[in-house]
């Protein structure tokens, strides 16, 4: 008689961001997620739903969507329209969740719902904000020395 086993069921694992200013703390979460289990599903942020809790990305929403949809981690890409995922989890199955520990905290309800939650240590100086303020301030810095130096000399 054949043996007829069940088959596996695959670890489907969903993390999800803003994925503002692609940055190397946003590929090492992805890679973190992926080396997680068997199904990587990542969520992008709407332009709308980051806008409800900070300042509006500065790369639109279907850019940001395109960059994580070319990365070779994800099988598959979607769009993020809430932070309660409740919801989510159970329509798409996922049993692992992976966020950045600047989230630590919010998102211990999925483990009601069965989740293994993951608050992935996100490391200190590489963030879109810190990127942004940067560039902020370098450009702050180019506007004063060019409002201050003197005025050439004029050779008739």
């Amino acid at each position: 008689m054949l043996n007829a086993s069940k088959p596996m069921k695959q670890k489907i694992v969903y993390t999800s961001g803003t994925f503002d200013l692609f940055h190397s703390n946003h590929l090492r979460m992805i890679k973190y997620a992926r080396g997680l289990g068997d199904i990587l599903i990542v969520g992008v942020s709407t332009d709308e739903l980051v806008a409800s809790y900070k300042s509006p990305p500065t790369i639109p929403f279907e850019e940001r969507f395109q960059i994580v949809e070319a990365l070779k981690l994800p099988d598959i890409v979607i769009p993020q329209h809430s932070l309660n995922h409740a919801d989510l989890v159970k329509k798409l199955n996922i049993d692992a969740f992976v966020i950045g520990d600047d989230w630590t905290g919010k998102y211990d309800y999925l483990r009601e719902l069965g989740v293994e939650v993951f608050y992935f240590p996100y490391g200190k100086g590489v963030s879109s904000t810190n990127i942004k303020e940067q560039i902020s301030q370098n450009y702050k810095s180019l506007i004063r020395k060019s409002d201050e130096h003197g005025n050439p000399d004029i050779v008739k």
